[in-house]
């Protein structure tokens, strides 16, 4: 797999900084067992009143069919995961399991969780990318996701695949340097606006 460490200012834990979200991904498919290591990392992501808003569709080699109308709802500038043995839709349930009160918290859970998930991948030398480039709507009729469920993300899941098989513009994206805002524009001391020095 092609490494692209984070350059951080100051040293973080070594499996954050090898996540990243490559395109090159390999049509080899991955093994069901591994897929359960990855759900099982995703079950384990905090949540608000741990209620586990989250839900996966996984499409595979066991049902082909799903996974062609998965890849029917990718947009087409992420046409390159069209090859990807997995995909994986993640998904909010919108209000507390509990009580059936709206949980504005349910999304930024499933987010937790799919985080989980792809550090997961990581360490298991397989690559997952996370899309927004994907018609909820049109996901929401194939697969019947009930309302008051939210179509989140398309994660893109496999083994490392080899750049040269890339579009030659995807080739110079994947092998651009990662980078990220200065903390100075994102973490405030005290009041919005107010630039945060540790």
């Amino acid at each position: 797999m092609m490494e692209k460490p984070a350059a951080s200012e100051v040293p973080i834990t070594s499996l954050l900084a090898r996540r990243w979200s490559p395109r090159s991904v390999d049509r080899r498919e991955v093994e069901p067992g591994k897929l359960r290591v990855l759900l099982e990392a995703a079950r384990w992501a905090p949540s608000c009143f741990n209620d586990q808003p989250w839900h996966y569709l996984i499409f595979d080699h066991r049902d082909t069919a799903a996974r062609e109308a998965a890849r029917s709802c990718l947009v087409g500038g992420n046409a390159w995961a069209l090859q990807a043995p997995v995909l994986l839709l993640s998904v909010a349930r919108e209000s507390f399991a509990h009580d059936g009160k709206p949980n504005r918290h349910g999304q930024h859970d499933v987010g937790l969780a799919s985080e989980n998930l792809v550090l997961q991948a990581t360490d298991l030398g397989l690559v997952a990318h996370q899309m927004a480039g994907f018609d909820a709507a049109k996901a929401r009729s194939l697969f019947q996701i009930p309302e008051g469920f939210t179509p989140m993300a398309m994660i893109v899941l496999g083994y490392p695949g080899r750049l040269e098989d890339l579009p030659p513009a995807l080739q110079e994206r994947e092998k651009a340097p990662r980078v990220r805002r200065p903390l100075e524009d994102w973490a405030f001391a005290g009041k919005w606006g107010n630039p945060f020095h540790p």
